[in-house]
């Protein structure tokens, strides 16, 4: 480049900081939950039409794709857009405008980011300082399975792509750090439903019943422990309940119940193995409690693997954007995440990006969930340094 990237970018941002910010805030105040992302699509496609640029919708109108600049070898960078089904608690002018519904992952932050970065690259392909292709993907339903990322590849999000790149909001760094790691990032995450039946009858007598509250208790204690002892120790399965339903009464046993749960594991080997082993150990538990079972075991999200070459592009990338000491190690993490699936047929990382601040005690998921938002300008810095040196050619 004849101009100098790391000067460029800080004028950009010195101009259009602000931009961005607004941009996050609407998408938190106007969240959209999974599947239902129509508004929030139009809204970044308009976003994108003011810079000059071209985006394309897949057929349902949730999520979108948008290319700049020329070349057969294209380099991708992903957001996602959906909000979960969490009440928004917090006193600020950008709290959530739908009831029952938060932008409580960072969805909101990727999608800002991935905006800026676009409106960069189009300013640098107008002056011909841009070095390729690049596609700006948008997904839907990160949070839900099925899960929007196999949609957009079926729509052609990865067609001539070389690379691809994304970044996670995470709380545990603080704003103007990114966590990096290379391999394994998080885990493999499947979803069990186990329907349970049994004759039910007065608590008095509950040598009568099948007592499907002691079954239940049963399988959810059981089940995690004796699958844990089918497997080689060194692989990591939590099986953990979050909802179960059961009866109204106190004195009576109820005749049907409900238990779902998450089942997270590392390593895609493993991930095989385990829906047979789960269902396998669940009904031998139900089997010696007395009581009925079905089992709807839904393949979730394969682990994100990041690729040796990507990851180390990611962190000279960082270095180079906000200093070595930007760079950090990312842990493992149990948590699913869809970016896999595109691993699964292209060179790519994911990278934690810091949006902490001092004395906040604030995580993923929950409904006071909020940023720095000085992580937004370190993430369009990070991201289009990462895009760049993708696109020069560097080893993948």
């Amino acid at each position: 480049m004849s101009i100098s990237l790391p000067e460029f970018l800080d004028a950009w941002l010195d101009e259009h900081f602000d931009e961005v910010v607004a941009t996050r805030r609407h998408i938190h105040a106007n969240p959209r939950l999974s599947r239902r992302e129509h508004d929030t699509a139009e809204f970044v496609a308009e976003q994108l039409r003011q810079a000059g640029l071209k985006p394309q919708f897949i057929p349902d109108g949730t999520g979108l794709t948008c290319d700049i600049g020329d070349g057969d070898r294209v380099i991708a960078i992903r957001a996602d857009m959906d909000a979960l089904p969490i009440h928004d608690p917090k006193d600020v002018p950008y709290r959530s405008t739908v009831e029952g519904v938060c932008h409580a992952c960072g969805h909101d932050a990727h999608t800002a980011i991935v905006i800026g970065v676009g409106r960069v690259l189009a300013e640098l392909a107008a002056v011909g300082e841009l070095p390729g292709r690049f596609r700006l993907v948008f997904q839907p339903s990160e949070e839900q399975f099925p899960s929007g990322a196999p949609t957009m590849i079926r729509h052609g999000a990865l067609t001539d792509v070389a690379a691809i790149f994304a970044f996670h909001c995470d709380a545990q760094f603080p704003a103007g750090q990114i966590g990096i790691r290379n391999g394994a990032l998080t885990a493999a995450c499947d979803v069990m439903e186990i329907k349970m039946r049994g004759r039910g009858g007065h608590t008095s007598r509950p040598h009568l019943t099948t007592d499907i509250i002691n079954a239940m208790g049963r399988i959810i204690v059981d089940v995690p422990s004796l699958v844990g002892r089918r497997l080689d120790p060194r692989q990591a399965v939590a099986i953990v309940f979050g909802a179960v339903q059961a009866g109204e009464a106190a004195n009576a046993i109820p005749e049907e119940a409900v238990a779902r749960a998450t089942v997270r594991m590392q390593g895609r080997e493993t991930w095989q193995q385990v829906p047979d082993l789960v269902k396998e150990v669940t009904h031998s538990v139900a089997r010696s409690a007395g009581v009925e079972v079905e089992i709807d075991y839904r393949r979730g999200v394969p682990p994100v693997v990041n690729d040796r070459a990507a990851s180390a592009m990611f962190a000279g990338a960082t270095a180079a954007a906000l200093g070595e000491q930007a760079v950090a190690e990312a842990p493992m993490s149990m948590g699913g995440e869809d970016f896999a699936y595109y691993l699964e047929q292209v060179p790519g990382a994911l990278a934690r990006l810091g949006i902490g601040w001092p004395g906040a005690a604030s995580d993923i998921h929950q409904a006071n969930f909020d940023i720095d938002e000085a992580a937004l300008g370190h993430g369009v810095r990070v991201m289009v340094h990462t895009a760049l040196a993708a696109a020069a050619g560097l080893s993948l």
